[in-house]
């Protein structure tokens, strides 16, 4: 596997190695043993899997004070993958990542607490799986607009197709302070 840093600090995009041949391809998705080594010490505790249709967008979704760490991969279809840094303090405030996450590349991101998460599906579908390094609690989830004009995320597509909650979503600049984590 090989972890590259992405632009903002502790997100990072993971190629896994999938040997293939004429009968189809085998990947480890996850080996403890192998992420700590390569530096990545989550202790993953949950993991999701999300199905969405073509134009879909979900995000941007965070938690705190119980924050999670996120490691995201596509079974099935793809998706434009989101990052923003939402810690207050941080030198990278408000500043965003992306990278395209399919079937086809079997890449990862791993997305630190302190960040906001979302995705837009770019294929026909998108089957997401991703593993939490702490459980859900409705209570500390928060969700950042998806279009947030101060954020400018390009999510590639013109007309998403969103959940109430999402469409109901608040600014960064309009969130309550303490319900953002500290740098």
């Amino acid at each position: 596997m090989t972890v590259t840093d992405l632009e903002l600090p502790g997100v990072k995009l993971i190629e896994v190695r999938a040997p293939a041949d004429d009968r189809g391809y085998f990947f480890e998705a996850y080996n403890r043993l192998r992420y700590q080594t390569a530096g990545i010490e989550c202790d993953f505790v949950q993991d999701n899997v999300s199905f969405s249709r073509a134009g879909v967008l979900r995000g941007l979704h965070f938690q705190h004070p119980t924050g999670q760490d996120k490691l995201v991969q596509v079974l099935d279809g793809e998706i434009l993958d989101v990052a923003v840094d939402i810690r207050q303090g941080s030198p990278t405030f408000g500043g965003w990542v992306s990278a395209v996450l399919s079937s086809e590349n079997r890449c990862q991101l791993l997305i630190p607490v302190g960040f906001a998460h979302g995705f837009a599906v770019t294929g026909d579908h998108a089957l997401v799986s991703y593993k939490c390094s702490a459980p859900y609690v409705p209570a500390d989830e928060g969700t950042i607009l998806w279009n947030d004009p101060d954020i400018g995320i390009d999510w590639r597509l013109a007309q998403p197709i969103l959940s109430t909650k999402d469409q109901a979503g608040v600014s960064l600049g309009e969130m309550p302070m303490h319900r953002l984590p500290r740098y």
